[in-house]
């Protein structure tokens, strides 16, 4: 699929639809998970989305537990984790996968259209994050040490 827009995608909630809604905003794509050691960037990424959300800026979260088995609950159980700890009020999805024959098509997207190091598309860990731009591209892959507020300046360029 080239148009990130009609790629399905489910809500934490249940929901099935596509991410057309977002189209002309800025999308921060993150695989997340509940019990990482990356997980605190739940703040991180809410702040972002509250600062810039009124300019365009949409953070969506895609929790996946296939990175050392640390997003075990439903989704469900996940959605009030984000909600109660960090007040998330950025969109939550299904969990999915994001590597392998089972990878979610978004993912497959985001990673064909931003490769990581020595251009491999695999996602190495939980908090890896994709910004997409108002049309639809790729614009750039960042790592999960990659703190939220360090990619600031990234967004609002594009903002």
């Amino acid at each position: 699929m080239s148009d990130i827009f009609t790629i399905p995608v489910q809500t934490s909630e249940g929901k099935k639809g596509t991410l057309d809604e977002f189209k002309g905003k800025v999308l921060l794509v993150v695989n997340t998970a509940s019990k990482c050691g990356f997980t605190p960037q739940y703040q991180g990424l809410e702040d972002l989305y509250r600062k810039y959300k009124d300019q365009g800026l949409v953070v969506l979260g895609f929790p996946c537990n296939q990175f050392g088995q640390q997003e075990p609950g439903s989704d469900n159980e996940i959605q009030e984790f984000c909600t109660l700890n960090y007040g998330v009020s950025f969109p939550i999805y299904a969990k999915v996968d994001v590597n392998g024959s089972d990878a979610h098509p978004l993912f497959s997207h985001l990673k064909k259209q931003a490769p990581g190091i020595l251009g491999t598309e695999g996602i190495k860990w939980n908090f890896t994050k994709f910004l997409v731009g108002r049309e639809g591209d790729v614009v750039k892959r960042y790592a999960p040490k990659d703190k939220p507020e360090q990619i600031a300046a990234d967004i609002e360029a594009l903002l």
